[in-house]
């Protein structure tokens, strides 16, 4: 079974589901348990004020000043003044009860004697009225309210913390049985797109979204093979009927051309025509190598290699050509090699094209520049100084066949930067043409040091 770590947790379905689920949980229950907590603590101080208020009513029957003082100090000696405090103030200024209390505004008041020497806090709810010229305070201890508070966030934690833990131990199981499903489709897509088409996703017990994902893959590879076994079969045919006759027009023609008694102007006509034949044999052969591309099988034969040893050699292959065409060919490579994971020909080819495409079609005097910069994303450029190609038209050139107007007169198939594009697309990487003011660079930017799209 697969190993999460922290990132692919993260980006888990079920653990994101299950975190969701589980924050919800736990405001519904913050709201539920906060709004039944102030519903009691109001109802247990509604019952403190009333028992407040019955109390000083029973002090008001007092006749007189000394009565209601006498009476308090006999109450105050027998009562707890950590439960509940009474005190009056005569009008002398004497005071009377379980503790001394200053003289305050009349109602209802909150008193804070600080902590007593357990360190427990003394906070009481009380009531001051006056009486004779004098004022009684009595006041009951918010012990009962405080004790709710703590009641209700230790069934807040005993309830809430069990819910999360299990919710997420939940997701966490369910994130790894879904990880290694997902990674099993994972390993067949990645062995279909590398060419192994014979590659299935192993039947998954249950009926769940990935099931059915694993058996769409695998009706879509069973067709997918079906498809380029009857291409393979289609190019074979084209290879065997057609090319082979091609090639033997071609040598016909080597043998008009060199006949005695040939006039020269059917000697000319019989190398133009091999010239048309030879051109027809390349588009071909470059129409069938983009269908293989575009197959995926030559990814079963990627291996590392040095994009700084592929420039090298073609910059010095097409050096000679450059410099009889009165043009230059420069290259600026990094300091070491540069390694990507990929086919060799292909990458060359990929190379090759471009390099040709910018001796063809740029005049005398023009510079080419074959620059490689290295780093963890390699980046290809192949820059000319000629005449570019225009931005609207700049995707059209990737397509195949296509050619621009100007081009129509210059030897080409119009496929070559449509091979450009398939080989890059195999590779995983970006190919694109921009303005090098003046002319046109092109950029084969790739996506991660192994090649991986």
């Amino acid at each position: 079974m697969a190993r999460l770590g922290l990132p692919a947790l993260r980006r888990s379905t079920p653990v994101r589901l299950a975190a969701f689920l589980v924050a919800l949980f736990a405001c519904v229950s913050l709201l539920s348990f906060g709004v039944t907590y102030l519903v009691i603590r109001n109802r247990l101080e509604t019952g403190m004020r009333a028992d407040l208020e019955q109390t000083m009513a029973g002090f008001s029957a007092a006749p007189s000043a000394s009565a209601l003082a006498a009476l308090i100090a006999n109450q105050g000696a027998v009562t707890d003044p950590s439960q509940r405090i009474l005190t009056y103030l005569a009008p002398n200024g004497q005071v009377f009860g379980n503790v001394a209390l200053s003289r305050g505004p009349e109602g209802f008041l909150y008193i804070d004697l600080g902590p007593n020497p357990t360190g427990a806090r003394r906070d009481y709810l009380g009531l001051a009225g006056n009486f004779f010229g004098g004022q009684l305070i009595v006041a009951a201890n918010r012990a009962p309210v405080t004790a709710l508070a703590a009641t209700f966030l230790d069934v807040l934690l005993a309830s809430l913390l069990p819910t999360i833990v299990i919710a997420i131990g939940g997701g966490l199981y369910l994130a790894r049985r879904s990880r290694a499903r997902v990674d099993r489709i994972v390993a067949t897509l990645d062995r279909l797109s590398s060419g192994d088409l014979t590659a299935r996703v192993v039947p998954m017990p249950g009926a769940h979204d990935l099931a059915a994902i694993g058996e769409g893959v695998n009706r879509l590879a069973v067709r997918q093979e079906a498809a380029t076994e009857a291409l393979r079969q289609v190019s074979a045919d084209i290879a065997h009927d057609l090319k082979t006759p091609i090639q033997r027009l071609a040598v016909q023609l080597d043998r008009l051309a060199a006949a005695e008694g040939m006039p020269e102007t059917g000697a000319a006509l019989a190398a133009e025509a091999r010239e048309e034949a030879a051109r027809i044999v390349g588009t071909f052969q470059s129409l069938l190598q983009i269908a293989q591309i575009e197959g995926g099988s030559p990814k079963a034969r990627f291996v590392p290699v040095d994009l700084a040893e592929v420039a090298r050699t073609f910059a010095e292959i097409y050096e000679p050509a450059a410099d009889d065409a009165g043009q230059s060919l420069t290259l600026h490579l990094p300091g070491g090699p540069v390694t990507v994971q990929g086919d060799r020909s292909l990458l060359g080819q990929a190379l090759a094209n471009l390099i040709e495409n910018a001796l063809r079609h740029t005049p005398p005097g023009s510079r080419i520049a074959v620059t490689l910069h290295g780093g963890a994303q390699p980046v290809l450029e192949v820059a000319d100084t000629g005449p570019g190609i225009p931005a609207d038209e700049r995707q059209n050139v990737l397509r195949r066949l296509y050619r621009l107007e100007r081009s129509r007169t210059t030897p080409g198939s119009g496929l070559g930067l449509a091979l450009v594009a398939a080989i890059a697309d195999l590779h995983g990487a970006a190919l694109t043409l921009d303005d090098a003011a003046p002319g046109l660079v092109v950029r084969l930017a790739f996506g991660r040091p192994d090649g991986a799209p």
